[in-house]
């Protein structure tokens, strides 16, 4: 069996390593050369395009902004996020997870947040002084510090540790396969319990706003509670979404799967009941994003092709396309409208308001002070109902934005704010150190499980690395709370078909 090179700095290439993985024995093996001009020759204008012109241009746009320290700090956050996410674009090894985190920081933290500045418009007014957003832009700055250093510690350690006296180790976790046959039929069950709650199909091709008040009418919800809706929700989708990625690394992996009519029918039979249940149109774009991710990463998880053009192509969507795709979206009441003659007018008027939300959260915390934990905590209770916890928290984002005083508060709460808002500047800095560490070692492990050295086709990382990925931008974009649920249900469901194997230690020589 081939082994995967571990430096200090983590894995080798696994492309280059095993070239097999890509897809079988006939495909030819990645150039490295081949891939070094190209690089070199694509590595200039990808730069200068992220970290000079888009900025450039953005600055030289009409509007009121003043150019004050807000102003510049904006800047070079968004230099710094452009040059960071130019750097994995363009690297050998391919960090999912840190790779779209880096695309969320540029979107949504840099380039949107400095075309508000330089226009002079913000999605959601500011109801502080102009300090406060001085504050939260550098306070996502020093947390993307803090997650590049927490990324370089976990680069200096080595994945795996064993003691001379072990003679087993525990092997990664792989997909138990009659319990994966069992997460199928419960995929199936749950989803058309799911359906037939709601109505029919019929009702998943309308709009949100109809699916909304569908399930409102369906007695799900109580008042002041929405457990049972998002469990609805969770366990009508989660499930038939993991079966389907599942089955289709088998098919992508294995050719005795692509050779068995019945596997190759039962992922048929799961693309249909996604096309249902978790298409575009009655879905909100951020988990539809998840769902579209995680089947690319999955279907073709060696393609260092498909890495470089998502993360590429990521930014162009985020800011062309993305505003534009709610068409079936229900009305949004509550924001000040605003009016542009700049091209950038839809990062001023829409979805991006993730910088000013923090610069808001700031002031709430002013007059109230730090939770201390408790925001968080009401997040990862989230299954407990407000009937039995009356003191349950609120979603961060609608917090704010009752004090406020909006009357639309879905309002988007940052993994900064919620941090800053427990723990301040000091728990802020070390929870994205943390996040910088473990997506680090979760990008490395993936790359070695997508491997020919892998665990195989039922590895349980190679799915759930791709799900985490896409669901990263709901869990940046926030709040938490609302969050959680689908993340929960999608840890019990991979929890209950995980196994592992015990392998030989190697002895030492």
């Amino acid at each position: 069996m081939a082994s995967v090179h571990t430096s200090a700095h983590g894995p080798a290439d696994d492309t280059a390593a095993h070239p097999r993985a890509r897809g079988g024995p006939s495909e030819p093996p990645e150039r490295p050369i081949a891939w070094a001009m190209l690089s070199r020759a694509v590595s200039v204008p990808l730069i200068l395009g992220l970290v000079c012109f888009l900025p450039a241009v953005i600055a030289a746009q009409p509007g009121s902004g003043v150019r004050d320290t807000a102003y510049w700090l904006q800047l070079v956050l968004t230099c710094y996020a452009g040059a960071r996410l130019s750097t994995m674009i363009l690297s050998t090894r391919r960090r999912l997870l840190q790779g779209v985190i880096w695309m969320f920081v540029y979107i949504a933290m840099g380039v949107a947040p400095f075309a508000q500045v330089v226009i002079g418009q913000t999605p959601t007014p500011m109801v502080g002084p102009r300090q406060d957003l001085v504050t939260a832009i550098a306070m996502v700055l020093v947390g993307c510090a803090a997650f590049d250093l927490g990324a370089l510690l976990a680069s200096r350690r080595p994945l795996r540790r064993r003691t001379p006296s072990a003679r087993y180790t525990v092997g990664p976790a792989v997909a138990h396969p009659p319990r994966l046959r069992l997460l199928a039929l419960v995929a199936f069950a749950a989803s058309a319990f799911y359906v037939m709650k709601l109505g029919g199909p019929a009702v998943f091709f309308s709009s949100r706003q109809e699916i909304s008040e569908t399930v409102a009418a369906s007695g799900v919800v109580s008042e002041g509670s929405h457990v049972g809706s998002a469990f609805l929700k969770g366990f009508g989708q989660v499930p038939a979404l993991l079966a389907l990625l599942f089955y289709t690394r088998r098919l992508a992996t294995s050719y005795r799967a692509r050779r068995t009519p019945s596997t190759v029918l039962v992922w048929v039979a799961l693309a249909a009941l996604n096309l249902v249940v978790n298409n575009p149109v009655s879905n909100a774009r951020y988990w539809f994003l998840t769902v579209l991710m995680a089947f690319v990463f999955t279907a073709l998880p060696s393609s260092a092709a498909v890495y470089r053009t998502v993360l590429a192509t990521g930014v162009v969507g985020a800011l062309v396309v993305f505003p534009y795709a709610d068409r079936f979206r229900y009305d949004d009441e509550g924001r000040r409208p605003a009016q542009s003659a700049s091209v950038f007018e839809p990062l001023v008027t829409k979805d991006y308001d993730q910088m000013v939300m923090f610069a808001n959260t700031i002031s709430w915390v002013d007059t109230r002070g730090h939770t201390y934990g408790r925001q968080l905590t009401g997040s990862a209770l989230f299954f407990v109902p407000r009937a039995v916890w009356s003191g349950k928290p609120e979603d961060t984002g609608v917090r704010v934005g009752q004090w406020m005083g909006l009357r639309m508060t879905n309002l988007s709460a940052p993994l900064w704010t919620e941090l800053w808002v427990d723990f301040g500047a000091t728990g802020m800095a070390g929870g994205m150190a943390l996040i910088g560490y473990a997506a680090a070692r979760t990008d490395r492990r993936y790359a070695r499980a997508v491997t020919r050295a892998g665990p195989g086709p039922g590895s349980v990382l190679a799915i759930a690395a791709p799900l985490i990925a896409g669901y990263t931008f709901i869990l940046l974009r926030g709040p938490l709370l609302q969050a959680a649920g689908k993340l929960a249900i999608a840890a019990l469901c991979l929890l209950l078909i995980s196994t592992f194997r015990e392998q030989r230690a190697k002895r030492r020589r």
